[in-house]
């Protein structure tokens, strides 16, 4: 079992360590992962230019923009000194094998270091291309995961509650810290079976949502429900959202006053209603108004919170739920903007949460990912939210990180038309 603390430091570097084919998978560099691509190669020139600059200013006086600026672009300069290293080598070797006046002794030494010194090329041109690649704004920021039941009836419900199973058994098998804001079904437990109506739970941890956002969009099933007397398969959906979420240590640097961010939410504009809980009893009713509703008019976005037993504690839970949703539409509508503006160049695919994402055959014991393409036949391991889940998941973090990189060459090449 891995640590919490090896998820949290390394899980987003982890992602960028992958293999060198699928990452370079682009143009002409996949008959060739030593070559970068020119765009890419000149953006990061332009990079280290400005570091430099940077750091001449920043010799003359603290600045704390250009601080910042400086260590963003540092990862990026040490990379691009590893891969002009390597590729200097790799010519030099050159050099030496097709040169007929040097000694023959002199041309098989060098023939034989040519392979590894092109692995490490190849390794080197992997990592620049991983530097210049944007991290998500809310990357390293826990998450919260919504699940909710699609089309399908009562089956749909019945996989909402396999999934949320999933992934907490994924959690826990990773060390995550998990914290139940909402589940509501016919009895209020996470029993297998029983029909989900909903469930929101966040992923405490740092860069939780880094790792979840992969999951984001329709998840499908089809197997034989077990009220299905003539053995047919049916076929059921339920949706995953993975929202951004703020704990205290990460809240620290957000104004939630500040116009400018995305989690500010105008407290003139939200619609607070205050009512008793509703449910099939036990813990989750009681006589008083404890329940909360939350309506952010303008864009009619409604959170209900009734699980605790305090008004208070529901109101805090809704609004962390609304301010996620908020934020995430936001940065939703502009990631939209630039894809459509990308449109016309590559073809650069959006996850969304409309989209169809994964399927879970029973049948077949198998789960295909139609964003990476990955199939694998683990599924009572995948649905136990073990390494074959992680290993669909790591597939399609492989798959984000090749459109991140196919539009980066499309922005650098409509900067030099």
């Amino acid at each position: 079992m891995k640590t919490t603390s090896w998820i949290c430091r390394n899980c987003l570097s982890r992602l960028g360590r992958s293999s060198v084919r699928q990452q370079l998978r682009l143009q002409s560099t996949a008959a060739n992962p030593e070559v970068i691509p020119p765009a890419l190669l000149t953006r990061a020139r332009d990079i280290a230019l400005e570091h430099k600059r940077l750091t001449e200013k920043l010799a003359n006086g603290f600045d704390t923009r250009a601080a910042k600026k400086l260590g963003e672009y540092s990862p990026i300069v040490t990379a691009l000194g590893e891969w002009d290293k390597a590729n200097e080598s790799v010519t030099e070797l050159k050099s030496l094998i097709h040169d007929s006046t040097n000694d023959p002794e002199l041309q098989s030494l060098a023939s034989d270091d040519l392979g590894e010194t092109r692995t490490q090329l190849a390794s080197a041109t992997q990592s620049l291309i991983t530097s210049l690649v944007p991290i998500h704004p809310f990357a390293h920021l826990p998450c919260i995961l919504e699940i909710r039941p699609g089309a399908g009836g009562s089956e749909a419900a019945i996989f909402a509650g396999d999934l949320f199973r999933m992934y907490q058994g994924f959690c826990n098998r990773n060390g995550l810290r998990t914290n139940l804001l909402k589940y509501e079904n016919v009895n209020g437990t996470a029993e297998a079976g029983v029909p989900l109506s909903e469930a929101i739970f966040e992923v405490e941890n740092e860069n939780a949502y880094g790792v979840f956002r992969c999951e984001a969009g329709i998840h499908r099933v089809q197997r034989v429900p077990a009220t299905e007397t003539k053995g047919r398969t049916h076929t059921s959906a339920a949706s995953v959202h993975v929202l951004p979420s703020l704990q205290e240590n990460s809240a620290a640097n957000e104004d939630f006053e500040n116009p400018e961010s995305d989690y500010y939410i105008d407290q003139k504009e939200v619609k607070v209603e205050v009512m008793r809980a509703s449910g099939a009893g036990g813990q989750h009713v009681n006589k008083t108004e404890s329940a909360v509703r939350l309506t952010h008019v303008p864009t009619n976005t409604v959170v209900t919170m009734q699980d605790s037993r305090s008004q208070h504690k529901n109101k805090e839970k809704a609004w962390t739920v609304l301010r996620s949703r908020i934020a995430q539409s936001r940065r939703e509508k502009r990631e939209e903007e630039v894809v459509n503006m990308r449109r016309s160049v590559v073809g650069v695919a959006k996850m969304g949460r409309g989209d169809k994402v994964r399927t879970y055959n029973w049948g077949q014991q198998r789960v295909t990912d139609h964003r990476s393409g990955t199939t694998v036949h683990g599924l009572d391991d995948v649905m136990e939210g073990g390494q074959t889940l992680e290993k669909v998941m790591d597939s399609v973090r492989n798959w984000l990180m090749e459109r991140d990189v196919e539009a980066l060459i499309a922005e650098e090449g409509e900067k030099n038309d």
